[in-house]
């Protein structure tokens, strides 16, 4: 009995954990996966492409602004322009 209401404890606590938000990591590859789409997109004249935008946050720019620069550079060595 004991067991499994430790059990149920750790299992809720755990759950609990898990919505405290997005880590640093998760908002950068976020704004890296953005910025390499519309660089590469819009490079390449593929197509307009919608990205979250969330430019409030620093990690999320960060990335954006790395992610639109290599796909620039991927379109170019594509050579798809």
């Amino acid at each position: 009995m004991i067991i499994n209401k430790s059990l149920s404890m750790l299992i809720v606590f755990l759950f609990l954990l898990s919505g405290c938000g997005e880590s640093a990591d998760s908002r950068y590859d976020s704004g890296y996966n953005d910025g390499y789409a519309e660089g590469y997109n819009t490079e390449c004249k593929i197509r307009a492409t919608l990205v979250e935008g969330d430019w409030d946050d620093k990690d999320y720019s960060r990335g954006y602004r790395a992610g639109r620069a290599e796909g620039v550079v991927a379109c170019r060595a594509s050579k798809r322009n």
